[in-house]
């Protein structure tokens, strides 16, 4: 099993992954789901290796996944430059506790600084 499927057809769940990741670079930490936070994860991870070789080609790639524009100019300017000596493990899941209403974990997902 390469990726979750988020009890969701295809269009919802990636639609639903982009604008977590996009709320991950413009925020740097979101609250969600633990099953969700680790597939944003798995995403942002991938996008800021993507995002740390900064030419045209990783740009055009980030702004094919990332809604905002001005998100993509964020995680090439400010994001990705602090993560150059990184080898990665650019993100941090902290588990939060149960949701009252269906009691799904919770758990916060946040862009590590140094």
């Amino acid at each position: 099993m390469g990726y979750r499927k988020l009890g969701r057809n295809t269009g919802h769940r990636k639609a639903m992954l982009r604008n977590l990741v996009t709320s991950l670079f413009r925020d740097d930490r979101i609250e969600t789901t633990e099953t969700r936070a680790k597939e944003v994860s798995r995403i942002a991870e991938k996008l800021i290796t993507v995002a740390k070789e900064n030419n045209l080609a990783a740009r055009r790639h980030c702004l094919a996944y990332i809604y905002e524009e001005t998100v993509v100019r964020k995680l090439f300017d400010n994001i990705a430059p602090e993560y150059t000596e990184r080898p990665g493990g650019y993100t941090r899941i902290i588990k939060t506790g149960l949701r009252k209403g269906d009691a799904a974990p919770l758990a916060i997902l946040e862009l590590i600084t140094e």
